[in-house]
């Protein structure tokens, strides 16, 4: 499939009513397989585009941000001809989901947030641990600010950044200056809002926030296991989906 000249990669699992997942930054269709298999046996026509840049999707030609990316998924879904489905979004590609709610509300039926990465503004402790990582990056020539660098982004500031480059490097940028609190009032959509207690990218306090902030809301809480649910526990996300949507 091409969209807006990009050549897109997806997979369609089994039957049913349409089930559409949004993947986290980094990740790609394959590692949300297996949750789309068990979907699929429950009666749900499972779909999952690897997102531009991800995956054996292309890069897009320019740095997107989160509204560039909501764009997308949405002329990916009218390519589909999907008129009414299921949002999962999962991470980043939970903050995808929560715009795409807000612009077509008439779209989709429920929307299933998993550690939705909706707050991006820095906290005094994290605004130092930046100024750190940029004087780190400076002197990053030098094999102990190499590795110094390294591990502030990786176990005080949670970043991508050092995985990522070129375009996608520039997107990365673009996106984690966009905050999205103050939507999540205006979300007119029945949200289930899905955490492990063990996540320690986006703690459990703002899947609390989400369900205080999100009217029409519900917060599951699958007991430890960390930001990647779809990989480290399938079946317990694929249930707590699927008795969410009998109920």
């Amino acid at each position: 499939m091409i969209i807006n000249g990009i050549k897109i990669n997806y997979r369609i699992i089994g039957e049913g009513k349409p089930f559409l997942i949004s993947h986290g930054w980094g990740s790609c269709s394959d590692k949300w397989q297996r949750v789309g298999d068990l979907l699929a046996q429950k009666g749900l026509k499972v779909i999952i585009p690897d997102l531009p840049g991800f995956g054996q999707s292309e890069k897009p030609k320019n740095a997107w941000d989160i509204d560039d990316y909501c764009d997308f998924v949405e002329e990916f879904t009218k390519a589909l001809g999907l008129d009414k489905f299921y949002l999962l979004g999962h991470s980043f590609g939970g903050a995808l989901a929560l715009k795409l709610a807000l612009k077509t509300p008439d779209k989709i039926e429920k929307l299933f947030l998993v550690y939705a990465s909706f707050q991006r503004r820095k906290k005094l402790k994290k605004r130092f641990f930046w100024a750190l990582a940029r004087i780190a990056n400076i002197f990053s020539f030098l094999p102990f600010f190499s590795y110094l660098r390294k591990g502030f982004y990786r176990f005080f500031l949670k970043s991508d950044y050092p995985s990522t480059q070129g375009i996608m490097r520039q997107s990365y940028l673009k996106i984690i200056k966009q905050d999205l609190s103050d939507i999540l009032e205006k979300i007119p959509i029945p949200a289930i809002i899905i955490w492990g207690d063990k996540d320690n990218i986006t703690p459990l306090r703002q899947g609390q926030l989400l369900k205080e902030k999100i009217k029409n809301s519900q917060l599951e809480i699958i007991s430890g296991v960390g930001h990647n649910l779809h990989l480290e526990a399938p079946e317990e996300l694929a249930e707590t989906i699927w008795f969410n949507l009998r109920g």
